[in-house]
């Protein structure tokens, strides 16, 4: 009965979307409905109201649904869902002031000699808007209007101007900064946790283990990620774009000929192009490199946006188009240069006031902040008074906010109705039985998701199967695939929605503003093949998942807040980036571990001499154990070849098996509930089908090979091999390190430890004659010091006990005396060897640590150097299968 009130979920809603009833009341209502009913229905005919569902009550499902939707908006980690009134806002500004009519016209003349030049301009204006304002309603409208009459007048195929208009103007789906972008990191933050829930429960299952490697964790995402990792695709769609165009006008130059300028290109044709594409450059620069350098959030820049667009439109929509329409833009750039000049030359923490220089750094902060607000206060006042712009503006932010929003919250009551009735487990059970793996059930995901876009909005489909699918995707270790891969590739298949019929609302836009000489039927044709052409970007960037993947990691690794080298996840891409140094042609590492064994380090006390040996050894031991874990890998992946089909097929049984026994389960709480009923023939028709799934099982278990259990555990021990050569490795290496870093310290410390012998000379002679209090505290600042300098602890011991015998009541002065004699000759002696080791032992240690720095020695280091770092966003941007490990 779960399945047939499913279908009643499902129904109900797309009855209530046929009608054209409200999508946000839409999901909610026909969620509430299905659950009553099912109550209902339980209580007459099974007297349990909560007979029908898959697990749980109607009360717990309800609570969940209002759960759900109070997350929306109530969570503290979810901070996402604020960026999307600031670039709605960005967007219907920069629409109201009219920077597509300028960009259109400018662009038309300066591409409109080449072969298509006119469809390519506004595809690269299509590219330049969608970057601004997003939203395609407004973009599409503003080129249908503009772009088509002029398109049509000179001879262009009415499908093909159409159709470029069309799709270029849904740019703004998948070029940042996008609202779609935006939903989808928030719906994939979600569905990566409950991914790596399930990732979890898989591998307990297949290794009995409790708990899973941090290695091994769904990847999530986040806006500002999803703004990144889209960049690059949404370049390749534009090109794509711009290409077909080009060949097809030099193929077939009656379908889109080119438009020869009438007027001269001189100096003021060139002033006028950069006048009018320089401002919306520069905020697509501040808002989309903000985000990449990491000087902003996503929310921040889009309170940057927000801000950039306010000013432009002032200054666009004012009548009088002299100078005076400049000034408050111009007091935005100064106020921008005097803050800039304040961070960069002065110390702007107000609670570090020192002195007058530190007081003059905020008050130019200050002057520059206030400029700021007053450029904002100014522009801000020119636009209420310009026809109501700024008000009719934040009407339309207000309503286009909450329909986002209230979508999101209806989503959320549907998705806890969706499980109420075993949807979610429905749809794993389908997609994982599939064979070929994660690529048949993605292939199946991304169809359904094509073919949902012939019939709901955007948001719906983003809100709504979203949810439910990505989790299993991102779940499956054999793609291990990021949550920010899986947005885009929904992000760019979502945005075929727009264009395919016959609800595509690109199409409905741009069939409100064409000419009646434009039939339905062209527009459809013009269409089909970029929508051709948005498949072909999907399966471009599917293959190449690094054009998703690199942008965000590179801004990661080389963030201030990048994660350090020891981090569990990067440790695979350390060790092939130390491998390629180690095993170079070159041997410079090895080359340098020798160099230092035969360095003379008889100076040396015996443990300081025994510590750096061992380090030698341990660094050649490393290098060893990193080879044979590369050997190793080798094996396994020779071995692999004919393990993986075999895990696969075990796996899918045991998958198999495991929803059996779930049956089972369900089967014999039926069985308890028809007991306490009475029910003998329901008794005996349920403990039949417990007996006849049971024999499945067993049909299902024979069908493992004989010997499985065998041939598990010697691949299994195969790779534990090749985990405990990878440890060895990381201990051995960072601890050879790590121990010549620290001898190079104490020699360089040199100065500072003779110092320390002569004031504690000093410090002895003078104690006898302090009191009892003076004495101690001259020592605990002498030991302060001691402490802060490597290699002093024998020393700084002897300090210590000497200090707790001295604030004794009762004083043993001989202990006391003892002690610092002690820590005289700990301090003596360090000075003689430092002074001896100095010079030759200090350039061999120096030049040991700057040859295996980039090796041996990147556990050690606090941040990666740009080059590992460039290269961890490479080898991190293609996903690792990791289903050997389950």
């Amino acid at each position: 009965m779960e399945l047939f009130f499913l279908a009643v979920l499902f129904l109900t809603m797309a009855f209530a979307l046929g009608s054209g009833y409200p999508v946000a009341f839409s999901l909610p209502g026909a969620a509430i409905i299905s659950i009553v009913l099912a109550a209902l229905f339980g209580f007459l005919l099974e007297g349990n109201s909560a007979a029908y569902f898959h697990s749980g009550s109607p009360y717990q499902w309800l609570s969940a649904g209002v759960t759900n939707l109070r997350f929306v908006y109530w969570d503290v980690e979810r901070d996402t869902l604020i960026a999307i009134p600031l670039f709605i806002f960005m967007g219907i500004m920069l629409q109201k002031s009219k920077i597509a009519e300028d960009l259109l016209v400018t662009m038309a003349n300066l591409f409109g000699p080449v072969p298509g030049g006119l469809g390519i301009s506004v595809v690269f204006v299509g590219a330049l808007l969608a970057a601004t304002t997003g939203i395609v309603g407004a973009t599409v409208v503003a080129m249908g209007l503009i772009s088509l009459p002029v398109m049509l007048r000179n001879k262009y195929s009415p499908a093909l101007a159409t159709g470029t208009i069309a799709a270029s103007g849904t740019l703004g789906q998948i070029i940042p900064p996008s609202i779609v972008l935006i939903i989808l990191a928030d719906q994939l933050g979600s569905a990566a946790d409950q991914a790596n829930s399930m990732r979890k429960s898989l591998y307990k299952e297949a290794t009995g283990d409790l708990s899973m490697p941090s290695v091994m964790d769904v990847t999530s995402t986040s806006a500002g990620e999803m703004f990144l990792g889209a960049f690059v695709p949404g370049v390749v769609l534009v090109l794509l774009y711009m290409i077909f165009i080009l060949i097809l006008a030099l193929f077939f130059p009656r379908l889109a000929p080119s438009v020869p300028y009438n007027g001269k290109m001189d100096a003021a044709f060139w002033f006028r192009v950069g006048f009018i594409l320089i401002p919306p450059l520069t905020l697509i620069v501040l808002v989309l490199g903000s985000i990449i350098t990491g000087i902003a959030t996503v929310n921040q820049a889009g309170a940057i946006g927000a801000a950039g667009a306010l000013v432009m439109a002032g200054y666009r929509l004012n009548p009088r188009q002299d100078y005076t329409a400049y000034i408050p833009a111009i007091v935005l750039l100064i106020s921008i240069l005097t803050m800039a000049f304040a961070l960069s030359n002065f110390d702007m923490n107000i609670l570090l006031i020192q002195d007058g220089k530190d007081l003059m750094g905020i008050i130019i902060g200050l002057i520059g902040a206030t400029l700021f607000i007053v450029s904002l206060v100014w522009s801000s006042f020119r636009l209420f008074k310009i026809e109501g712009t700024l008000n009719d503006v934040m009407l339309e932010t207000a309503k286009t906010t909450s329909l986002v929003f209230i979508i999101l919250l209806g989503a959320a009551v549907l998705t806890a109705a969706f499980r109420a009735f075993g949807g979610e487990e429905l749809v794993r059970e389908f997609l994982n039985s599939l064979p070929g793996g994660f690529w048949a059930k993605f292939i199946i995901v991304m169809a359904v998701i094509f073919l949902l876009g012939f019939f709901l909005d955007f948001i719906e489909i983003a809100v709504v199967v979203v949810p439910i699918v990505a989790p299993i995707l991102l779940a499956d270790p054999s793609a291990n695939i990021t949550a920010v891969w899986l947005g885009v590739m929904i992000g760019l298949n979502i945005q075929t929605s727009f264009l395919t019929p016959p609800f595509g609302f690109a199409l409905f836009y741009l069939r409100g503003v064409a000419p009646a000489i434009v039939k339905t039927v062209q527009m459809y044709k013009g269409v089909v093949p970029f929508i051709i052409l948005q498949l072909s970007a999907l399966f471009i960037v599917g293959y190449y998942p690094a054009l998703v993947n690199y942008l965000p990691n590179r801004a990661s690794f080389l963030s201030d807040n990048a994660p350090p080298p020891k981090n569990p996840r990067l440790q695979y891409c350390i060790e092939q980036y130390s491998a390629n140094i180690l095993f170079s042609e070159e041997n410079l590492v090895q080359n340098a571990v020798q160099e230092l064994a035969v360095v003379n380090t008889s100076m040396l006390p015996k443990n300081v001499k025994s510590e750096l040996e061992n380090a030698i050894a341990e660094a050649d031991l490393a290098i060893l154990s990193l080879e044979n874990a590369m050997k190793q890998e080798d094996l396994i992946e020779n071995k692999a070849i004919k393990y993986r089909p075999a895990l696969n097929k075990v796996r899918r049984i045991e998958s198999r098996i495991n929803l059996k026994k779930r049956e089972i389960k369900k089967l014999k709480k039926e069985l308890v509930l028809q007991k306490t009923l009475r029910n003998s023939s329901a008794e005996k028709s349920i403990a039949s089908e417990i007996e006849d799934i049971e024999k499945e099982i067993d049909k299902l278990s024979k069908q493992k090979p004989a010997n499985w259990d065998q041939i598990y555990e010697e691949f299994n021990n195969l790779m534990q091999t090749e985990r405990k050569h990878r440890s060895s490795y990381r201990r051995m290496a960072e601890n050879s390190f790590k121990v010549v870093e620290e001898l190079k310290v104490i020699l360089s410390s040199d100065q500072e430890i003779s110092q320390l012998k002569r004031e504690y000379v000093s410090i002895l002679e003078k104690s006898s004659r302090l009191e009892k209090e003076q004495r101690v505290n001259a020592l605990i600042e002498f030991a302060k010091k001691v402490g802060q300098v490597k290699g002093t602890s024998e020393p700084k011991s002897g300090l210590s006990r000497a200090i707790r015998e001295l604030k004794k009541k009762n004083v043993n002065e001989e202990k006391v005396t003892e002690n610092l004699d002690l820590a005289l000759i700990g301090i003596t002696e360090l000075n003689d060897w430092v002074s001896k080791a100095k010079g030759p032992l200090e350039i061999s240690l120096k030049n040991y640590l700057d040859k295996t720095r980039a090796s041996l020695g990147i556990r050690a280091q606090e941040k990666f150097n740009k080059d590992l770092a460039l290269y961890l966003a490479r080898c991190n941007a293609n996903h690792r299968d990791l289903s050997l490990n389950f």
